[in-house]
């Protein structure tokens, strides 16, 4: 898949559209192995992502500069997320009032229940969630419950052959659908296609298709902007991506209307046993990414095999 971090960043702070609660672990970071920190060098500062060691993201920093970063960390108990601390630091000194902790509660009797409340460091409630599950643990519905209002937002899923579509209404007025399927091709075999439309005041808005091979890599992505003259869907842009053959992003051409650029990508792997990718150069715009990645120790094996 293709990762941006700063994007991804962004994600585990929350979504705009409130979702299932969502853990990160090395998978979603392009990365292999027993990966204990990963520090992006990027052009506004430095991200570094902390794992345990079965691969969960359990901190992020972003440093801005000597003084300013923000944290975000994450607690677990039994394999379940209990805790999400984001602290904002200026000149050094922490942000009470942009700060806050989420606390998760689970109810696994009967129909799952995750209860969510946020407050923040300076001990003002901000907003307290609640995520229903039905009986086959897929997410039915979120309240949300804010200082001087409740919204509710229903998620509808439907199955039609291969098709598998999941609509989510908040306060009755639909905001977004997803459409699951997957098709058949001569040349790449079996792909799966994910389109998601966003609706604005209950109106088509925006749209993504995103195309992925039996691999989980990106094909395409095409985006769409909803005409009102037209009352359709006008692709506007659409990113064709290439591998190399062991699965490592080569190429990208982006198309928008009658023009095409190419940007193509080079890496340099560490020599680690599961190997990762410590700079990304991306031609012709020479942009370069740097990655300093920390691993857990292998455990000693002895001449028997067994663990000293």
């Amino acid at each position: 898949m293709i990762k941006k971090y700063h994007f991804i960043f962004l994600l585990v702070l929350g979504e705009v559209l409130s979702q299932e609660v969502k853990v990160f672990t090395i998978n979603d970071f392009d990365l292999r192995g027993d990966v204990k920190t990963c520090q992006v060098i990027t052009d506004y500062g430095q991200e570094i992502f902390e794992f345990d060691t079965v691969g969960r993201l359990v901190k992020t920093t972003t440093q801005y500069n000597q003084e300013d970063r923000d944290i975000t960390s994450y607690t677990f108990e039994n394999n379940n997320l209990v805790e999400k601390r984001l602290e904002s630091y200026k000149n050094n000194t922490i942000d009470l009032s942009s700060s806050m902790v989420h606390f998760f509660t689970i109810d696994t009797i009967g129909k799952k229940t995750v209860k969510e409340k946020i407050i923040s460091y300076d001990k003002e409630f901000l907003e307290a969630q609640e995520y229903q599950y039905d009986n086959e643990d897929n997410l039915v519905r979120i309240i949300i419950s804010h200082e001087n209002a409740v919204d509710e937002i229903r998620i509808e899923t439907t199955n039609y052959k291969n098709e598998k579509t999941t609509t989510y209404f908040e306060n009755g007025i639909i905001q977004k659908s997803i459409r699951e399927s997957l098709k058949k091709n001569r040349v790449q075999g079996e792909l799966k296609v994910v389109l998601k439309k966003n609706y604005l005041d209950g109106e088509p808005h925006t749209a993504v298709e995103e195309i992925s091979n039996s691999k989980g890599l990106m094909v395409s992505e095409e985006s769409f902007q909803y005409d009102l003259n037209e009352k359709q869907f006008i692709s506007f842009e659409k990113h064709w991506y290439a591998y190399n053959t062991e699965g490592i992003l080569s190429k990208e051409t982006i198309e928008q209307g009658n023009s095409s650029t190419v940007k193509e990508y080079i890496f340099q792997f560490d020599d680690n046993l599961d190997k990762n990718w410590v700079k990304k150069i991306t031609t012709p715009d020479n942009i370069f990414i740097t990655r300093k990645l920390e691993y857990y120790p292998k455990p000693e094996v002895s001449d028997k095999g067994q663990n000293r």
